[in-house]
């Protein structure tokens, strides 16, 4: 591959890019530090390219662990699953209720990492004859998480032990009800936990606190893709397999890799092995669930993070989030063919409801911000309204942070019961999921919980202004700290005559990327504006050139109201500073590639 060679910069680890303290994004721009010695002792044990080489010593890893990064493989990084805590003895429970012949069912979370592993649960049980009953709680009408009326109704239908993945592991009252009802429950979960255990047969999740396994990073879909290896491990340990072959789990890794991506969980370690396989499993588009989707999202040939993520990931969450909730898992459930294009027509007709509904909430939230907040000053902006649709307030959460880069809580009120339900996205350095569960114990909500980066609430609308007062107090000093959050981070300065296909194929060695190894970011300087137009709703496609005449074309998206978009369609010719990552394509217009654009600087 040859490549234009990167264009020096002066700036230090910690010294503004091109001296640009706050771009139009709010960012200040940093260039990753790459030691030259380790990069070139990369490319040589390795054999890939200089310009991998240097991304991956700026991104710390070692030229001995090279070979391994580029072509991760599961035994490498497979976890022992004895290591999670309660582990052995969930499977064990599980192979003797399907010893006794007792009914299974499975409790699933209504988004995609539920829905992957109530299917991964699913489609083992049923290949050693124990078929289980799936239930997923409308989002709607029953909220997060096991009920004590969702047990109560499993048990009248005959389950007589119940798996619950992907929530559970701060289910108290709802597994207290369980047990007082003689239904034992096991646990299969990755949130944080705080607080009393709930009294569960047995707790898989490598947040307890008790847990020693070191893979909190890791999804639902992750944890009970262990499982499966502990549920083979443990019937081989007791004979049930007699002649036959213990099930493939590799066979599921389509699954886990679909859930892992579309959780937004670091694709390190193990997460970085299962999504790699997976990715692999999945281009095969043997599952007839994942094959009906592709088809309907147009989509074809192998399967990367984006087609997950954003193609494939919000069909299934459309029906929990507008629709019927059971609908993802079903699909990915279906052996049949015929039934899963008819269950994909639905969700992609429920996906563009969807996009819709979320239209309608993100414009009516931000009026309130604009009218109740200051996205410049407050540490996290909170918007509420009446009847704003529970199944799109969290994307409208993101679109907002991703916006005005700042923690953002949407909540929607239903007047008739006088409760409203929010869904929260924050940025790195604070931690809004603990800022969550400390209103909850300060008594402002019913309930709430989640991630660092992500968490859900339920709140009386009379309170909502003590917890808005209340979250801008406390998150106000882990805003103040959180650097990171205000800082872009570019891998490289190059020119625009660098980009081509075959530069952006050879940065492909290093994916899949995602969370913990993000996309490469590369920033061009002194770049004249050529021209610049709306496409869609609210994208920009553009062109610059360079000052030696080499051109430079991309798309913005969704920039179109906000400040770069003004830059691009009303700013002047320049110079400007450009920021984002490269994509290629490969298709009947040919091979070329281009900057999809997130950041902008003037020049000083």
């Amino acid at each position: 591959m040859t490549v234009e060679p990167a264009i020096r910069s002066d700036a230090g680890p910690d010294e503004p890019l091109f001296g640009v303290e706050r771009s139009l994004a709010g960012k200040a721009w940093r260039l990753n530090p790459a030691d030259d010695r380790i990069a070139g002792e990369i490319a040589r044990i390795s054999g890939c390219p200089d310009a991998l080489a240097r991304l991956l010593a700026a991104r710390g890893i070692a030229p001995d662990a090279a070979a391994g990064f580029l072509a991760p493989r599961l035994r490498d990084s497979f976890p022992d699953p004895t290591r999670f805590q309660d582990m052995d003895k969930a499977a064990g429970l599980i192979w003797d209720a399907i010893t006794a012949g007792r009914k299974i069912a499975v409790f699933a979370d209504y988004d995609v990492d539920g829905a992957t592993s109530a299917a991964q649960l699913s489609g083992w049980l049923g290949a050693v004859g124990a078929e289980p009953l799936i239930y997923v709680p409308d989002r709607i009408e029953e909220g997060y998480g096991p009920t004590a009326e969702a047990f109560a109704h499993l048990k009248d239908e005959g389950a007589e032990l119940v798996l619950t993945v992907d929530c559970g592991a701060a289910a108290l009252e709802p597994l207290r009800a369980a047990e007082s009802i003689g239904l034992p429950v096991i646990v299969i979960d990755h949130h944080m936990m705080s607080g009393e255990t709930p009294p569960a047969a047995a707790l898989v999740n490598p947040n307890r606190p008790d847990d020693e396994s070191g893979c909190g990073h890791m999804a639902a879909a992750g944890v009970t893709f262990v499982l499966l290896a502990a549920l083979n491990r443990e019937g081989r340990r007791r004979g049930a397999f007699g002649n036959a072959e213990a099930p493939d789990i590799l066979g599921f890794a389509d699954l886990a890799a679909l859930g892992t991506i579309c959780d937004v969980v670091p694709l390190t370690g193990v997460n970085r092995a299962v999504v790699a396989q997976g990715l692999k499993v999945m281009s095969a588009w043997a599952r007839p669930g994942l094959a009906a989707l592709a088809e309907a999202a147009g989509l074809s040939g192998e399967a990367t993070p984006y087609h997950a993520g954003f193609l494939i990931g919000p069909r299934i969450n459309a029906g929990g989030r507008v629709g019927k909730s059971d609908l993802g898992a079903t699909l990915l459930t279906t052996g049949d063919a015929d039934e899963a294009r008819r269950i994909a027509a639905e969700l992609d007709r429920l996906n563009a409801e969807r996009r819709e509904i979320e239209a309608d909430v993100l414009e009516a939230a931000l009026a309130r911000i604009e009218r109740e907040a200051d996205p410049d000053a407050d540490p996290v902006l909170i918007a509420a309204g009446e009847h704003w649709h529970a199944g799109v307030i969290g994307i409208v959460a993101g679109r907002i942070k991703e916006r005005f880069n700042r923690p953002s809580i949407v909540i929607g009120i239903d007047p008739e019961t006088g409760l409203a339900k929010g869904s929260g996205r924050s940025c790195k350095g604070v931690n809004l999921g603990a800022a969550i569960g400390a209103a909850r114990a300060e008594g402002l909500l019913v309930a709430g919980g989640g991630h660092p980066m992500a968490a859900g609430l339920t709140v009386a609308a009379d309170a909502i202004d003590d917890f808005r007062a209340f979250m801008r107090e406390r998150l106000a000093p882990e805003w103040e700290a959180a650097h990171e959050a205000r800082r872009y981070d570019i891998d490289a300065v190059i020119s625009p005559s660098a980009v081509n296909f075959e530069f952006c194929s050879a940065l492909q060695a290093a994916a899949p990327y995602g969370v913990g190894n993000p996309e490469p970011r590369f920033a061009f300087a002194d770049l004249r504006k050529r021209y610049a137009e709306r496409v869609g709703k609210d994208h920009v496609r553009f062109a610059f050139e360079s000052e030696a005449g080499a051109r430079l074309q991309g798309i913005a998206f969704r920039v179109a109201d906000n400040p770069i978009g003004a830059a691009l369609l009303e700013g002047g010719e320049g110079p400007w500073h450009a920021a984002g990552r490269l994509k290629a394509e490969d298709n009947r217009f040919g091979r070329r590639a281009e900057l999809h654009l997130e950041d902008l600087a003037p020049t000083e």
